[in-house]
């Protein structure tokens, strides 16, 4: 098509756009027509991603889930407002700005777990505690007395060595309730603990 009549009849030239072809080709179910869309868009798709991620591993896992976004998604594609490639370069660019969030929150709730392990020190001074000054039996006794969400938490955490996001997924809780079972059971363990007439009583 000669380029004045593309711009007098923009849409008619994405209609026959080989990208808007083969993605309108594997809306319909072509898995042919979509291996060639791979072909066409993955290396732009990629490049792309990368740019926002800035990580090769994420941007390759970041690229995989576009592709398959576009898969179930193709049918819903209309050339008429827009052009192929910048509909799949803008979902790809939402799902690289949604990786990058991911990561920094996930960064966030690392930091702050590990600036709560730093200031729950004192309260790990609890176990050597109950080694010095009780044996197995009375620190059961006081265990035993815990609310059994809070006892679970603290078993998973401290005994079994699992962090907060971790015991959260097995006690199926928000990560902030496990935080707040797991301190208040070590403040009420240590509070029985340094006075064993609670724990008798």
């Amino acid at each position: 098509m000669h380029p004045a009549a593309r711009r007098a009849n923009p849409a008619r030239h994405r209609l026959e756009d080989p990208v808007t072809l083969r993605l309108r080709d594997a809306g319909a179910g072509d898995h042919d027509a979509f291996a060639e869309l791979y072909d066409l868009m993955a290396s732009r798709v990629h490049g792309l991603v990368l740019r926002v991620v800035r990580d090769h591993h994420h941007a390759e896992e970041v690229t995989q889930e576009v592709f398959v976004e576009i898969w179930r998604n193709a049918a819903r594609f209309d050339p008429l407002r827009g052009s192929a490639q910048g509909w799949m370069l803008a979902m790809a660019h939402h799902r690289a700005v949604d990786r990058v969030r991911s990561l920094s929150s996930a960064q966030r709730r690392d930091a702050t777990w590990h600036d709560e392990q730093d200031s729950a020190t004192a309260l790990d001074a609890t176990a050597d505690l109950a080694t010095a000054r009780l044996n197995a039996s009375m620190l059961g006794e006081a265990l035993a007395l815990l609310p059994a969400p809070q006892r679970r938490a603290l078993e998973l955490a401290y005994l079994d060595g699992h962090t907060y996001t971790t015991v959260a997924h097995l006690m199926q809780a928000p990560v902030g309730t496990t935080k707040t079972r797991i301190r208040t059971a070590l403040h009420s363990l240590r509070d029985r603990l340094q006075n064993p007439d609670l724990v008798t009583a």
